[in-house]
């Protein structure tokens, strides 16, 4: 019997075993009401932007224009269809081209293998990280790359390989943020959450390509032994090599508006973690001096992505409690939308008025069910408005007839 379905018998089932015990007399059966969890009710105002059906979609921007991009990695299915795609006129349309796009023979240099996180620089250019992996394949040389492309020639302007010793066999290149008031064309940080035990954080400096990989042993940036989650109401354990969950490393990654702090968290972890972009962008800051720098942020809950509206307020996906949660500067926690729909939300980003957010289903892969795929599309991208909406009166004067 599901754990749900067996929560909704126990109340008979604890009744009528009370009343055999008791004799069966005077017995009043137990009632739910006034003693349920009034925290598990749909709540926030959302709508379903697109559904989508066969690969699931993972990275998303928006422009301020409403062009929609989405990314659907292969590193856990190696699907035929294109890894980045623009919605348009109700389909998804290989994006920068199919050439690029679509599975081909091209070198892993020369196309897109796996488009996983994405973001929006300031200059409004569309950047991806492409993690190289396709399911059940190592990663090839010149796979793993950064790619940003200019919305208004749909052209790429710049393509960074990531290369050894800041790529690793069991890489994860999982999320990224730039920064273009650091460096002479900006700078990039990548979250490489390992699909093994080895995670880091990838700084790249755009003009010179230049590569470093920090904080690989810091606890900020790696996954909590002991860490358990409950998931769709079943409980699971981050076991290295042999996976629950979606689980890993340093993961989720947001930076201020004013690009001043970079916030980050492991995916297997509920705390959050924050340094300053100045010490990180410089390629020469000691390893030693950013582990003293690395602030710890207090709890965030189960996230997987992260991102921050234009009022420095950062946005959480909570996994486990099918929610999505704000941050506000001073700390504090609001709940934005809650719903059985907003199964392992994934990339998140923000426009001026709006947050999207793709629910890929990640935690009923095989890999995590006994080789059971559990998924049931479509898959969907979400949005709700950063501010809830007022409500209306039609009495004047303002008052609430109740």
């Amino acid at each position: 019997m599901k754990r749900r379905a067996f929560l909704h018998a126990t109340p008979l089932a604890t009744t009528a075993a009370l009343g055999a015990a008791l004799g069966g007399g005077g017995v009043t059966p137990a009632r739910a009401e006034g003693n349920a969890d009034n925290g598990t009710e749909p709540s926030g105002p959302f709508e379903v932007v697109a559904q989508f059906f066969g690969p699931g979609p993972s990275g998303i921007v928006v422009m301020p224009d409403g062009r929609t991009f989405v990314g659907f990695p292969r590193h856990a299915v190696n699907h035929p269809g294109a890894t980045l795609g623009e919605l348009k006129g109700g389909k998804v349309v290989p994006y920068p081209s199919a050439d690029l796009s679509m599975p081909s023979g091209r070198a892993p240099a020369d196309r897109l293998m796996s488009i996983h996180g994405m973001t929006r620089d300031s200059q409004g250019r569309l950047w991806a990280i492409d993690d190289g992996k396709l399911a059940g394949h190592s990663i090839p040389a010149g796979a793993a790359k950064i790619i940003c492309i200019d919305p208004k020639t749909d052209q790429i302007v710049h393509k960074i390989v990531l290369k050894t010793p800041v790529m690793l066999p069991d890489s994860h290149m999982n999320d990224l943020r730039v920064t273009l008031k650091h460096g002479a064309q900006g700078t990039v940080f990548v979250t490489d959450s390992s699909f093994g035990t080895q995670p880091g954080l990838v700084i790249v400096d755009v003009a010179t390509g230049r590569q470093r990989r920090v904080l690989t042993t810091h606890p900020s940036a790696l996954p909590e032994e002991g860490f358990m989650a409950i998931i769709e109401g079943v409980p699971r354990r981050y076991i290295p090599h042999h996976p629950q969950m979606v689980s890993g490393g340093i993961d989720g990654i947001a930076i201020t508006p004013d690009e001043t702090r970079l916030f980050y968290a492991p995916l297997t972890s509920r705390k959050l973690y924050s340094l300053p972009v100045d010490l990180l962008a410089d390629q020469d800051t000691p390893e030693e001096k950013l582990a003293e720098a690395v602030r710890y942020e207090g709890e965030k809950g189960t996230a997987d992505g992260l991102c921050f509206d234009r009022h420095g307020r950062l946005y959480t996906t909570n996994y486990e409690h099918d929610c999505i949660l704000r941050r506000d500067p001073d700390g504090s926690f609001e709940l934005m939308v809650r719903d059985p729909r907003i199964l392992s939300p994934d990339g998140i980003c923000a426009t001026d008025d709006y947050i999207y957010c793709t629910l890929g289903q990640w935690n009923r892969l095989a890999s995590f069910n006994d080789k059971h795929d559990m998924r049931v599309p479509p898959y969907q991208l979400i949005r709700f408005p950063i501010e809830h909406p007022a409500g209306y009166n039609a009495d004047p004067s303002g008052g609430q007839d109740l």
